[in-house]
């Protein structure tokens, strides 16, 4: 089983969190809920008419666990790449490895991103449409990768993208991520 850390707990990683977890990936999301989503009102994200940030937070962690991920209040220290192109994943109390990783907070990110080696201009980190970035196994999504021009519901839909991305490697194929409702 593939197994993703998902490191920020904000639309884009809870979003790409959602996906993997409700298709079976083992997916652990290392947040502190310090997401800028705490000060935001939503009038502008698409099916919500008017949800406080902190409010969306609860909801959608809330989500993202009953799919089966794991929340993880911790702040990772370090990702290291290993030889056999594994991650390890550090926080003050553990380590962890994971075949893939998505950087889905702000200036923490951007440094882990650094560190890895990937690609970045003037503060933004490079990534190809799928939000992969340089660093193979590696995807960026939200803020560090559109730290001007930053919006929720943006953010989301690139975590969505890069889950997609993940579950198609995985599978050998292309996936969609569909849900119908019972039948009556």
């Amino acid at each position: 089983m593939t197994t993703v850390a998902i490191i920020g707990d904000g639309p884009g990683g809870l979003s790409a969190a959602l996906l993997l977890a409700k298709n079976g990936m083992d997916t652990t999301v290392y947040a502190q809920d310090e997401t800028p989503m705490h000060y935001a009102l939503l009038l502008n994200y698409l099916g919500i008419e008017r949800m406080s940030g902190s409010d969306f937070q609860a909801v959608a962690r809330r989500q993202v666990t009953d799919h089966g991920a794991t929340l993880l209040e911790a702040e990772v220290t370090a990702v290291r790449r290993g030889e056999d192109g594994r991650f390890m994943v550090e926080t003050e109390d553990s380590s962890t490895d994971v075949d893939a990783v998505v950087l889905a907070g702000g200036k923490q990110a951007q440094a882990l991103a650094a560190a890895l080696g990937a690609t970045a201009t003037e503060g933004q980190v490079e990534v190809d449409a799928d939000q992969r970035t340089s660093v193979p196994g590696l995807y960026a999504v939200g803020r560090v990768v559109r730290p001007t021009r930053s919006q929720a519901i943006i953010s989301a839909g690139a975590g969505a993208v890069a889950a997609l991305d993940l579950l198609s490697r995985a599978a050998g194929k292309d996936v969609q991520d569909w849900d119908s409702p019972p039948a009556e």
